[in-house]
């Protein structure tokens, strides 16, 4: 595949929903989808999307990285209600949180809307609501 950002795409998307720990597992997911690549384009892959690996020795994201952090620090309570998602922050925290969370690509948000400490979040339907409230709620207790 020569469409660097559609393969970089799929990658982030592997990392995200799958626990991933070596190169060749990317190289083996992309070939199940018919996308031949080596191992030196994988490993600039890898530093262009700056993942790292966390304790569990599995590739994550920088922005869900960060998204950890904020969610264990600064949310107290996550709940969605048919479309929506509502995050009750710190004090002061939600735009910060927003912004992350503006930041994080998820084809689930729509968008947000944040106050000092409220966050609400927009989806198109009630299932994209409930998976982002579940997302968010893993993060928190990881």
């Amino acid at each position: 595949m020569k469409d660097k950002e559609g393969r970089q795409a799929i990658i982030k998307q592997f990392i995200r929903e799958e626990e991933i720990r070596t190169q060749d597992e990317v190289i083996s997911k992309l070939e199940k989808r018919g996308l031949e690549t080596t191992q030196a384009t994988i490993s600039r892959d890898i530093s262009d999307l700056g993942l790292s690996k966390n304790k569990k020795g599995f590739y994550v994201l920088p922005e869900d990285i960060r998204l950890t952090r904020m969610m264990r620090e600064f949310v107290n309570n996550i709940v969605s209600a048919n479309n929506l998602v509502l995050i009750k922050c710190s004090a002061g925290s939600a735009p910060g949180v927003a912004a992350v969370l503006d930041g994080i690509d998820w084809e689930e948000i729509l968008g947000t809307i944040a106050g000092d400490d409220t966050i609400l979040i927009i989806s198109s339907d009630e299932i994209s609501a409930k998976l982002i409230e579940e997302r968010l709620m893993n993060l928190k207790v990881v």
